[in-house]
């Protein structure tokens, strides 16, 4: 039964490790280090099932090579962390797609991070809560263990707007969820970041608000964001030993 599986787990494989070195190749490193750690399981999960002794040399070979370039990765990323000269950059096209929150970030949300702290100046419009809800759902659903999100944004003076109930619910749902978010403004907010307690910083040119409208209530993207075209940003990416930590 195991060898009706082996040429679709050797075609998810060989798909996924091309995207490893498609991103290492633009020096996307810490996404091409995931890409390659989930091909070469996959790898090895076919090498499991494969009774050919020839195709196990094959496979052995390829798997100690990927490994060999991980490991390289890994070395190169923390020998730059250790000198503080950690940065990456992501160019998203305008139209684009394939850049969910969960895409995006996947790299990052590991490594013991529990406090987030994201500063964005437009958090006031309708689609503008529904993109930090979903980075937060986003957050939920990753291994971490976030307890703290913190928000700095500006306040919308129109009083009718919805922004401080729109916030206040997702405060309390969060709080449902055992995770607490501290919602702060600032007038003088300008640039915008997303900071992890484990020492990564991401800038996006356009913050969270980076998708396009979709073309219709039915149309693909609506709901699966990988599928959602993006508008034209950069996404600069950091690395300090040096984090925020919560004011007492």
């Amino acid at each position: 039964m195991a060898h009706d599986f082996l040429p679709g787990m050797e075609s998810s494989a060989i798909s996924v490790l091309k995207r490893a070195v498609e991103l290492d190749h633009s020096s996307r490193f810490q996404e091409a280090l995931v890409c390659y750690q989930e091909g070469i399981q996959l790898l090895l999960d076919t090498l499991k099932a494969v009774k050919d002794d020839s195709k196990k040399v094959h496979y052995r070979e390829k798997i100690k090579g990927y490994m060999d370039r991980a490991e390289q990765i890994k070395d190169h990323a923390n020998k730059l962390k250790e000198e503080g000269k950690y940065h990456e950059q992501i160019k998203i096209a305008d139209s684009s797609t394939g850049f969910s929150y969960e895409s995006l970030f996947k790299p990052y949300i590991r490594d013991g991070l529990t406090e987030v702290w994201v500063e964005d100046p437009y958090v006031r419009h309708v689609h503008q809560f529904y993109n930090f809800l979903r980075f937060c759902e986003m957050l939920l659903k990753s291994q971490c263990q976030v307890k703290t999100i913190h928000l700095l944004t500006s306040l919308d003076e129109d009083r009718s707007a919805p922004q401080t109930s729109a916030l206040a619910e997702i405060k309390q749902s969060l709080q449902c969820q055992n995770i607490c978010l501290d919602i702060q403004y600032s007038s003088t907010i300008h640039d915008r970041e997303i900071r992890f307690n484990n020492g990564w910083i991401i800038k996006i040119g356009r913050g969270l608000d980076y998708f396009k409208k979709p073309k219709g209530r039915f149309s693909v993207g609506y709901c699966d964001y990988d599928l959602r075209e993006c508008h034209e940003t950069t996404v600069d990416v950091f690395h300090t030993k040096h984090t925020k930590t919560t004011s007492s």
